[in-house]
Parts: structure tokens; C-alpha cells; sequence
């Protein structure tokens, strides 16, 4: 990685460190942070198994904050939210 990479940061996001898996109401959430320079966009995987086929959708939100942590425990937030509002019409 070249000096300047290092200073300012990649082009584009990064993916942060994943995370462990949460199943909510038979979704499973995968929180997956974006790195962006300091701080972390809020990303998500939201998995379901429907009619016997695999269905993906990815939560991806203009929110940013400076920590890991904060990142992933909000994406599991907005991530539950979506599947109370929308649940299988995630999908669609």
C-alpha cells in the first residue's frame, strides 16, 4: 500500500471486519460495516429462505459514524427496522 493510500484512506469503502450473524423473526442479519476513510457507513446482508429458495437483499444507509461497534449494533438496527416495516417484500 502506497504512503498516500495509507494517509488518506482507499478509493471507494472498504468492508469492515464482519460480524456474527443475528436471526430475527427467521431473517438472518449479517452486519457489515463499510469502511470509509474514519468512519463507517451503515451496511447490512438480510438473508431469508423463501419457497424453498435463498433470497438476499443488502441494507446499504447513508448514515456514517466513527466507531466498528457503533457501526454494527446500528446496521442491526436499521436491519430489524426494515424487516418489521417491509418483512418478505424485502425481496421484491
Amino acid at each position: 500500500m502506497s504512503f498516500w493510500s495509507r494517509l488518506f484512506g482507499t478509493r471507494g469503502g472498504q468492508a469492515a471486519e464482519a460480524s456474527r450473524p443475528e436471526d430475527y423473526k427467521g431473517f438472518r442479519i449479517t452486519p457489515e460495516p463499510i469502511r470509509e476513510g474514519s468512519t463507517y457507513r451503515v451496511a447490512a446482508r438480510i438473508e431469508k429462505e423463501v419457497n424453498g429458495a435463498p433470497r438476499l437483499h443488502r441494507l446499504v444507509r447513508a448514515d456514517t459514524v466513527s466507531s466498528p461497534d457503533e457501526a454494527r449494533d446500528l446496521s442491526l438496527r436499521k436491519a430489524r427496522q426494515m424487516i418489521d416495516e417491509q418483512g418478505e417484500r424485502l425481496f421484491d
